[in-house]
């Protein structure tokens, strides 16, 4: 009974946007009102609340896990959100979106490519080195410059932005699960390494039919020539993460792995049958280094700033999160939320656009009227995701998600390693977060292994689980739905995007899960 009333909010979401074709502001706020009155008045009676927070008054407690929604919802995820969009509306309104369409556009007359370049190259080298939407929101947007329809230009990015999630952000995830089920919240190396190169073998079909499934939704004409591609594309994603996740730990597996996919992606390219005539291949322009060099300045410097901030160089990454950092004590849950004013993704993304915008001769005014209308634009997305993460953290300290996450535990049993990746997804669906998930039920999937009688190689395995269903839940998330509808400028449309990815989140969930049940 706990179970099935802490999964009202889920459900009415799900309802709300598929049934009744709400707008996704509208459905996350009804959602977020209901969430309120069951923690206020359910979850006491139910006895859910978990004992950390008993004898806090009810009120004290719904209220600052409201609170802590509201930070965490704007700090730093709708500021990345909107550096994001900031950025390519940068390139927009300097028109050189005409060059790097013409320069997609050269490497290949093959639309196939191009969208498996950004979506899963690019996308995936943005995920491993920020994260929170970046990847959607970016490629999402170029391809809408390109000339992809929206809704098209969502759910590839969608899908793509599945598998690097495990090591997004430089691997924080990963780390963060194994930092939960370790004793002294502190994992070493040498099991990071083990959970991360796991979770690898357990998506290890998905580096396969994703990259096929984006291809062909595509172009469904060339079936062999997205196999044979997709067979290329997925041997190295999956090799070089697996060894990159194996001997080097959880931080560039994403990264390296991406880098090598475009890689590829430019030899098969380079590879394939011309369809342009060589005099239209003659006539188009051919542009000089500097040109090059301006063009491609805004998402340069991003990712020079995102290198440079992150755990790749520590001396810089320790300095500034040690450094301009405020904190908001909040007291009915016993915790305080902390932000780095200079060690956030999104003030390295609003730097690199802005250096970028200066570069492509934009005035500092005139980048401000930009972001300003930016930041209008996706007034419905900010109340969007404030409405989520909001719902998300008062289901947290109330024990709705514990609740659910116990009911499936005593329902399926011995079969408990199948639905493992489900537990994550879940996780992620509510949250939106893949590093959130992992908090919620990391020490949940490591005590179900105690139970089951798991030795601690299968006791990881079955952890790992969390964060491979976790990159699935992702797929149709509000919040990445949110992102999406926002890059492709498809405010109100959020349940159109939901139920055209839903039925590829349930193949990847079904996957993962077999691939945990045989490997236990």
């Amino acid at each position: 009974m706990s179970a099935l009333i802490s999964i009202i909010p889920i459900v009415l979401l799900f309802v709300l946007m598929l049934g009744f074709n709400m707008a996704g502001h509208k459905s996350a706020i009804i959602t977020l009102a209901v969430t309120v009155l069951l923690g206020l008045f359910v979850a006491p009676e139910l006895s859910i609340i978990p004992e950390t927070y008993a004898g806090s008054s009810v009120y004290g407690l719904v209220g600052w896990s409201l609170a802590e929604g509201v930070l965490k919802a704007v700090f730093p995820i709708l500021i990345i959100i909107l550096m994001a969009i900031y950025s390519y509306n940068i390139l927009v309104e300097s028109k050189q979106i005409e060059v790097n369409k013409n320069q997609f556009t050269s490497i290949s007359d093959d639309k196939g490519i191009i969208v498996l370049m950004l979506v899963w190259g690019f996308g995936g080298i943005l995920e491993g080195m920020a994260g929170f939407g970046t990847a959607v929101a970016i490629p999402a947007a170029i391809l809408i410059g390109l000339g992809f329809k929206p809704l098209f230009s969502a759910l590839v990015s969608l899908l793509a932005n599945t598998v690097p999630t495990i090591f997004g952000a430089v691997g924080v995830p990963v780390t963060t699960l194994c930092n939960e089920v370790t004793v002294g919240g502190a994992a070493s190396p040498e099991r990071i390494s083990e959970v991360a190169s796991m979770a690898v073998l357990q998506l290890s079909p998905l580096f396969f039919l994703l990259p096929f499934i984006i291809l062909m939704l595509t172009d469904r004409k060339a079936i062999v020539k997205n196999i044979v591609l997709t067979l290329a594309v997925g041997s190295v994603s999956l090799g070089v993460q697996y060894v990159c996740a194996k001997y080097l730990g959880a931080e560039t597996p994403a990264i390296i792995g991406s880098i090598a996919a475009i890689i590829v992606i430019l030899v098969f390219a380079k590879l394939m049958p011309k369809k342009e005539s060589e005099a239209v291949r003659s006539e188009k322009k051919r542009y000089t280094l500097g040109e090059t060099f301006k063009a491609w300045s805004v998402y340069l410097f991003i990712l020079a700033f995102i290198l440079l901030s992150g755990a790749l160089c520590p001396p810089i990454n320790n300095f500034l999160k040690s450094n301009l950092v405020s904190q908001v004590p909040l007291p009915a849950i016993g915790s305080t939320f902390k932000f780095g004013w200079i060690s956030n993704a999104g003030l390295m993304l609003f730097l690199g656009a802005t250096i970028g915008g200066l570069i492509q001769g934009m005035s500092f005014g005139k980048l401000m009227v930009v972001l300003a209308r930016t930041v209008v634009n996706l007034r419905k997305t900010v109340i969007t995701i404030i409405s989520l993460i909001s719902l998300a953290s008062i289901m947290n300290y109330s024990g709705m998600i514990g609740a659910i996450a116990s009911g499936l535990v005593s329902l399926t049993g011995v079969f408990y390693p199948f639905f493992a990746p489900l537990i994550g997804a879940i996780g992620t669906f509510v949250t939106g977060s893949d590093t959130s998930a992992n908090i919620l039920f990391a020490k949940l999937q490591a005590n179900v292994a105690g139970h089951l009688g798991f030795d601690p190689t299968q006791a990881n395995w079955l952890v790992a689980a969390n964060t491979t269903g976790a990159s699935g839940g992702k797929m149709i998330s509000p919040q990445s739905i949110a992102v999406a509808t926002a890059a492709c400028n498809m405010q109100g449309k959020d349940g159109e995007i939901l139920k055209s990815a839903i039925p590829y989140a349930i193949g990847y969930i079904v996957i993962a899960g077999l691939m945990v049940y045989w490997g236990c």
